[in-house]
C-alpha cells in the first residue's frame, strides 16, 4: 500500500510539473512581449538619464543624478509642470462630472439616444491634430465664430491663444471637450448595468425624489466606473501634447510636460536630459494612478 501511494504521489508530482511547464510556455510569449516593449525600454531610458548623451554624439559621460537636479532647477521644466497641473485641475473634475451629467441625460432618452451618443462621441474618433486646427479657427480673434459672438453681445474680442493668462484655461476647455464623449460612453455602460429592481426598491423605501435615488442607488453603483474614468482622465490630462503643439507651439510660457520633453529630446537633441524628464513624468503618472486607486478603491462598491 505504501509503495502504491508513493507511485501515485510521484505520478501526481510529474503531472503537476508538466502542467506547470505548459502554463509557462503559454505565458512566455506575453511575458517576452511585455519585457521587450515596456521593461527593457524603461531600463535603457534609466541608463540614458544618468548620462549627458546627445543624439548623434560619438561619446558620452556618466553624470549620475545631475540631469534630475538640473530638471528641478530648470525654469522651463518647472513652468511646464505648473501648467500641466493647472490643466489637469481643470480637466479632471469637469471631464468627469460633465460626462456623468451628459450620460444621465442621454440615458433617459428613448428615441434620440443614438443620435446624442454619436454626437458626443464624435470628437473621440477625430484626429486630435485636425480638431486642434479647427479650434484654432474657432478661437481666432478676428475671423473666429467665438469672437464674432462675443462682439455681437457688445464685448471686445478676446485673444484666447495669445493672452498668456488664458492659454492654459483655453486648452483645458478643449481638453474637457476631447474627453467628454469617451467618459460619457463609459458612464452609459455603467448606468445600463445597474439593475432596475434597485430603483424600484429605493422608491418603495421612500426615495421618491430622483436626486435621492441618484445618491442612494446610481452613484454607489457607478463606483467602479467612476474610479476607472477618473484614473484614465487623469492620465489623459497629464499627457496633453497635441493641442499645445498645434495651437501655441509652447509660446508665451504655455509648455506642458510632454511638450517640454519633446523639445529637449527632438528639437535640442538633449537625449540624456530628455530621458530624465521622461522618468519624472512616468513617476508622476504612476504615483497619481496608484494613489487614486488606493484611496478611492476603499469607497467603491463592487
Amino acid at each position: 500500500m505504501a509503495a502504491a501511494a508513493d507511485v501515485t504521489r510521484i505520478r501526481g508530482s510529474s503531472t503537476e510539473r508538466r502542467m506547470m511547464w505548459r502554463a509557462l510556455l503559454f505565458v512566455a510569449p506575453a511575458v517576452l512581449l511585455l519585457v521587450c516593449i515596456y521593461i527593457l525600454p524603461v531600463i535603457v531610458l534609466a541608463g540614458f538619464s544618468l548620462t549627458d548623451y546627445q543624439l548623434g554624439a560619438l561619446s558620452t559621460e556618466f553624470v549620475g543624478i545631475d540631469n534630475f537636479v538640473k530638471a528641478f532647477a530648470d525654469p522651463v521644466f518647472l513652468r511646464s509642470l505648473t501648467n500641466t497641473v493647472v490643466y489637469a485641475v481643470i480637466v479632471i473634475p469637469l471631464g468627469v462630472t460633465l460626462a456623468l451629467g451628459v450620460a444621465l441625460l442621454v440615458h433617459g432618452r428613448k428615441r434620440s439616444r443614438a443620435f446624442w451618443e454619436a454626437a458626443y462621441f464624435l470628437p473621440v474618433t477625430a484626429t486630435l491634430v485636425a480638431m486642434a486646427t479647427v479650434w484654432q479657427f474657432l478661437l481666432h480673434p478676428s475671423i473666429g465664430p467665438v469672437n464674432a459672438a462675443i462682439k455681437w453681445f457688445g464685448f471686445e474680442p478676446v485673444s484666447f491663444l495669445s493672452n498668456p493668462a488664458l492659454l492654459i484655461p483655453t486648452m483645458a476647455v478643449i481638453g474637457v471637450w476631447q474627453v467628454l464623449g469617451f467618459n460619457m460612453v463609459l458612464f452609459l455602460a455603467g448606468l445600463t448595468a445597474i439593475p432596475k429592481d434597485l430603483y424600484e426598491a429605493a422608491r418603495l423605501d421612500g426615495a421618491k425624489n430622483p436626486i435621492d435615488r441618484f445618491l442612494t442607488v446610481t452613484w454607489p453603483m457607478l463606483g467602479p466606473t467612476t474610479l476607472f474614468v477618473l484614473v484614465t482622465t487623469s492620465i489623459s490630462a497629464f499627457k496633453v501634447f497635441e493641442t499645445v503643439a498645434v495651437l501655441t507651439k509652447g509660446r508665451s510660457g504655455s509648455e506642458t510636460l510632454l511638450f517640454a520633453l519633446y523639445l529637449e529630446g527632438f528639437e535640442y537633441a538633449n537625449t540624456g536630459y530628455a530621458a530624465a524628464l521622461t522618468l519624472i513624468f512616468l513617476a508622476i503618472i504612476l504615483v497619481l494612478s496608484i494613489g487614486q486607486t488606493i484611496h478611492l478603491d476603499r469607497k467603491v462598491h463592487y
